[in-house]
């Protein structure tokens, strides 16, 4: 099934697991890309040598294209697109719009350029300055979202740029990946449903969690990180939506401490980290500092398996999935499925 996005990226199928913090490592995103999908390294909890050590875990794990997902606002955003240029990575991503420069070193390389956006105006803004493609987030993805559902903004920003659209936000089987196709995105991106695989490296409990939970069991949250969060509903996302300002800025900042000797990130660095991420936002400095939050509750349950101590992240979909295939089995029949959809649909005129 060939796409602008397949044909940009050199994978096999139009689909994209994305860059999630502590899930996408080696294992994952080397099945996904050997499965045919574009397969993304999320290194915004990686040392800058860490990122570069786990590129090369990739590369020895799969011959097939893969990306990096970067922090754009990041103090060492440079150092890292040095190590995906120096590594031959096919495709650098971003959570937020990166600069124009960081554009254009990235494509001087040869680098594909995708950012993640959530907005229309943010789309146009990131194709005006060179990027290859966009993937559009709507409102019932996980992790930081809006509220604007992907029906409602995917079409928006197809109409608003002329580079290719990724769908994200809701997607898991092939029905979606056909809807997103009549809409006019080249592809779709799923997060939640790369995670609940047998290939992710997601502790079983913390699957479980997420197997076990309905639609309704998906909740926004602005509590942990000061801005809003799709996450599934557990005791400790209670209790932080009854915590006091005082002793959420205190577990930020216990956070924040434990995030920086995780990353090799100095105090100063994260100070202008915070800077940057105030930039252009109506963040007070507490939201910043609540951002801190965000890295080591992830990594609790991701890595830890404590779902009594960490948040996990989810989209909406999460409601829907009830099994564990492995990539190959998910991608197999993600296009098994897309195939019959388009045959089942009625021909035109």
């Amino acid at each position: 099934m060939p796409t602008a996005l397949t044909e940009l990226t050199g994978v096999r199928y139009p689909i994209v697991q994305t860059g999630m913090g502590w899930v996408a490592g080696p294992r994952l995103v080397s099945a996904s890309a050997n499965a045919g999908a574009l397969g993304v390294l999320a290194s915004a909890t990686m040392s800058v040598e860490g990122l570069r050590a786990a590129v090369r875990e990739v590369k020895s794990r799969t011959d097939a294209p893969f990306g990096v997902n970067l922090r754009a606002d990041a103090g060492d955003a440079v150092d890292r697109v040095r190590v995906i240029v120096e590594e031959g990575v096919r495709v650098a991503s971003f959570a937020l719009a990166p600069s124009k420069d960081l554009i254009a070193r990235l494509k001087d390389a040869g680098v594909v350029v995708i950012p993640s956006v959530g907005a229309r105006r943010h789309a146009e803004k990131v194709a005006a300055w060179g990027a290859d493609a966009v993937m559009v987030q709507g409102g019932e993805g996980g992790g930081h979202t809006g509220d604007v559902a992907t029906s409602v903004l995917l079409p928006q920003v197809v109409d608003a740029v002329g580079i290719p659209v990724i769908a994200a936000g809701g997607f898991r089987d092939g029905r979606g990946l056909v809807a997103a196709l009549a809409y006019g995105a080249a592809g779709i991106g799923m997060g939640t449903r790369f995670l609940l695989t047998s290939d992710s490296t997601v502790p079983a409990a913390v699957k479980e969690k997420y197997l076990a939970a309905s639609v309704k069991d998906v909740t926004v949250t602005t509590k942990v990180d000061g801005l809003p969060h799709r996450m599934l509903r557990t005791e400790l996302v209670d209790s932080l939506e009854r915590s006091g300002r005082a002793a959420s800025l205190l577990r930020a900042l216990r956070h924040a401490s434990a995030f920086r000797k995780e990353s090799g990130t100095s105090w100063p660095r994260l100070v202008r980290d915070g800077l940057a991420m105030k930039h252009g936002k109506d963040l007070t400095w507490g939201q910043v500092l609540l951002a801190a939050n965000t890295p080591m509750l992830l990594k609790a349950s991701m890595v830890e398996g404590r779902t009594d101590l960490g948040v996990m992240a989810s989209g909406q979909v999460a409601g829907l999935i009830d099994d564990l295939p492995s990539c190959a089995e998910l991608v197999g029949r993600i296009m098994e499925e897309a195939r019959a959809a388009l045959k089942a649909l009625p021909e035109a005129g």
